[in-house]
């Protein structure tokens, strides 16, 4: 069940990243049009505004039937086969504006559903199967990602992108199935009380006029919104923490939009993409997450972090020197296993570093307020990559983006020497 959720998690955002960059290039969209699409992937930066109304209120008719974390995950699915549908039949050559509103619907049911799926496996799994619950999630995940990713460009070689990404919206049925035949838990922590008589008390003395239903409304929101906000706000020197991982990945987030264009221009096949791109960069993904994660528990997170991040920074510089060399499949294969090692390390690194800053009593909510301040640089940060990229021309691009990696790596220095973790986080 994990893993086949983790799957239809997984499936949208390359549907709404490097492959729909690849369909916009190839029906004239120029690349500064192409970086602005980062956009449309906006609701990931803001899961954290969506994640307490998943996590406490029930939808009709698809929570009474299957249960609340059931009901959401099922219904954000149907929402998401709808609106990649949307995406075939608009034309982004003629309505590229149409084509952005269904990516950014697309982007919301998504994040929508990597919440009610993070929480559903939290519940659904004993303790001692939350590693095991993990490992699968991520395995679908990537499998997903392969699918929108390499399996889309395969596609696409033979037939037209909109048949492409009718197909891509029928494999959300692969969730669908599993919610169907997955077991429904019972109540969870956040369907009990939703505040104690301090707080009532509290919101009482605040409100001293209105009625009780409003009064009970008010404590929603101060336990559900506000209370996991203040305890994130108890971290000594946590706006530096959101700021580091804002800047950690944003080397990676400005190349991500323009990296589909430069292999094409490159001269690469959409064969040649989708073989050595996505099927085994997807595999080099992997095996560096087993080396990032096998060296957090070796080296403790912080070291990883930094041991990680400046491998990765240095591998970004790689495609300045692609740009130069020209069309090589040795060359792109060479450049590609490194960057995805490096990057699949890095990544479980700041999993962990992420995570080991949530309060378990707050886990949905405070890990969706980190995860969309890495979003953020990913989706707003790099809108300006494409006209970079037109005015200096492919090296210069990845050369100043490979720099990108390193004003994270001195902030983290500066935080682990002011601010250093304990012992869980090393």
């Amino acid at each position: 069940t994990i893993l086949l959720l983790g799957f239809s998690s997984g499936l949208p955002l390359l549907l709404i990243a490097s492959t729909l960059s690849l369909w916009l290039d190839e029906v004239g969209v120029g690349l500064s049009a192409i970086g602005m699409f980062a956009l449309v992937k906006g609701p990931y930066s803001f899961k954290f505004l969506i994640s307490p109304i998943i996590d406490r209120i029930s939808l009709p008719i698809f929570c009474s039937i299957l249960g609340r974390r059931r009901g959401w995950i099922f219904f954000t699915q149907i929402m998401l086969m709808l609106f990649i549908i949307a995406m075939a039949f608009s034309n982004p050559a003629q309505t590229p504006q149409i084509t952005a509103i269904c990516a950014v619907m697309v982007a919301f049911f998504s994040a929508s559903q990597d919440i009610a799926i993070d929480a559903y496996r939290i519940e659904l799994l004993r303790k001692d199967e939350q590693g095991a619950g993990a490992g699968a999630v991520v395995l679908g995940y990537r499998l997903g990602m392969l699918a929108a990713g390499a399996g889309a460009l395969f596609m696409a070689e033979t037939i037209s992108w909109d048949k492409v990404y009718l197909f891509m919206a029928s494999l959300v049925s692969v969730g669908m199935i599993a919610v169907m035949f997955s077991r429904r838990i019972g109540a969870d922590k956040s369907t009990k009380e939703l505040y104690s008589p301090e707080d009532y008390e509290l919101i009482n003395k605040m409100f001293p006029k209105d009625d009780e239903r409003m009064k009970k409304l008010y404590a929603f929101i101060y336990k559900a919104v506000i209370c996991p906000f203040k305890d994130f706000m108890k971290n000594p020197g946590w706006i530096f923490i959101l700021l580091f991982i804002m800047l950690y990945k944003l080397s990676d987030a400005y190349m991500g939009p323009m990296v589909m264009p430069f292999y094409k221009d490159m001269g690469f096949s959409k064969f040649e993409i989708a073989y050595v791109g996505k099927v085994y960069g997807m595999a080099a993904t992997i095996v560096g997450g087993i080396i990032g994660g096998a060296m957090v528990m070796r080296y403790g997170i912080m070291r990883s972090l930094i041991i990680c991040g400046i491998l990765h920074g240095i591998t970004n510089f790689a495609f300045a020197w692609l740009a130069t060399y020209g069309h090589s499949v040795p060359a792109l294969t060479f450049i590609i296993s490194f960057e995805n090692i490096t990057g699949g390390m890095g990544t479980s690194a700041f999993v962990a570093y992420m995570s080991s800053l949530c309060n378990v009593a707050y886990t949905a909510t405070q890990y969706a307020l980190l995860s969309s301040f890495m979003s953020f640089a990913r989706d707003v940060l790099s809108t300006t990559s494409g006209q970079l990229a037109e005015h200096v021309g492919w090296m210069n691009f990845f050369l100043i983006a490979g720099f990108m990696a390193f004003p994270g790596l001195i902030l983290l220095a500066w935080m682990n020497k002011h601010y250093p973790q304990n012992e869980e986080g090393k």
